[in-house]
């Protein structure tokens, strides 16, 4: 059974605001996010991470990476680390565009190596390589107590007295003995 991995932000959804002058370059996303130079390059020309400071202009030219950018790459790298392939990342990015989420930073995702899912609440899963299809998600701990909120109260219902198996058995044995043996000779006589 393929190991399922939780990809989540852990950090404060109230994330700091860059400016439109300050930024993150290259050397630093990759020395905070632990990616290489080619993924990050690789997925900025893919577009799956576009730097929301600023973008590339031209040959030379930098680019600059907010601190939800950096949270974005870090989310994709987590997702390449648990087997989710290329293709699969493009895909789940553009259905969570599509979806109307603003980036990879405010949300909740769920891999098990190549399918990718967004967790909206403990009811609601969404496969992103399914064009957006929602999952039936069942919650173990609101069925346990969907269920004992039916049972009875335990004073409501007497417990059914328990039977001695062997005890069971010898009376059985008793009234088949008594059945074959047929009416006794003080019974006939009167």
């Amino acid at each position: 059974m393929p190991q399922t991995t939780w990809v989540q932000p852990e950090i404060d959804l109230d994330l700091p605001t860059t400016s439109d002058e300050m930024g993150y370059g290259r050397q630093e996303v990759l020395r905070i996010t632990k990616v290489t130079y080619r993924q990050l390059d690789h997925w900025t020309r893919q577009g799956i991470v576009v730097p929301s400071v600023r973008s590339a202009s031209g040959y030379g030219s930098r680019r600059l990476y907010s601190f939800r950018d950096l949270v974005a790459i870090r989310v994709l790298k987590r997702l390449t680390d648990a087997g989710v392939s290329l293709q699969n990342l493009r895909r789940a990015v553009e259905t969570l565009r599509r979806l109307g989420e603003p980036d990879l930073a405010s949300t909740v995702l769920v891999t098990d190596g190549h399918t990718v899912y967004q967790c909206r609440s403990g009811d609601e899963v969404i496969d992103l390589l399914q064009g957006g299809q929602v999952v039936v998600a069942i919650a173990i701990s609101a069925a346990v107590k969907e269920l004992r909120s039916a049972l009875p109260a335990p004073e409501a219902t007497a417990p059914e007295p328990a039977v001695d198996l062997a005890e069971h058995r010898a009376n059985r044995r008793r009234r088949s003995a008594t059945a074959s043996t047929g009416p006794t000779p003080a019974a006939n006589a009167g």
